[in-house]
């Protein structure tokens, strides 16, 4: 019982921040997600609902490295991800943190990518 309001006091957290936090083609919105394993980030235009930039710690040049969902594996990330995202082009981003805090690895990761030359 217990699991199941925690998942959806996360689901209201991220129908919350996704009420005001939208992409568009100049400023994508840029989705982090954890899981136990892996970290995922992707760069969305929610007008025309496209991904234009996505990298996890499933990708193979970050696989060799083993990242993990932690907080060395959200800093490599993090820096991956904006090296990435500049080469298609994107410098500014609005930030989608998916119901987690502001805080530990979703903080190391955005200083991250905001060190690897993303402006949000």
């Amino acid at each position: 019982m217990n699991t199941i309001r925690k998942a959806s006091l996360l689901q209201k957290r991220r129908w919350r921040i996704r009420k005001k936090v939208t992409g568009t083609a100049v400023r994508p919105r840029l989705a982090v997600r954890f899981s136990t394993k892996h970290i995922y980030a992707q760069a969305v235009n929610d007008e025309t609902g496209a991904t234009l930039v996505f990298l996890g710690t499933l990708d193979p040049e970050l696989r060799k490295q083993k990242l993990a969902a932690n907080l060395a594996g959200a800093k490599a990330l993090g820096v991956a991800f904006a090296a990435k995202a500049q080469a298609a082009g994107i410098t500014s981003v609005v930030f989608d943190r998916s119901g987690a805090l502001y805080h530990g690895k979703v903080k190391v990761f955005a200083d991250a990518a905001r060190a690897g030359g993303l402006v949000f």
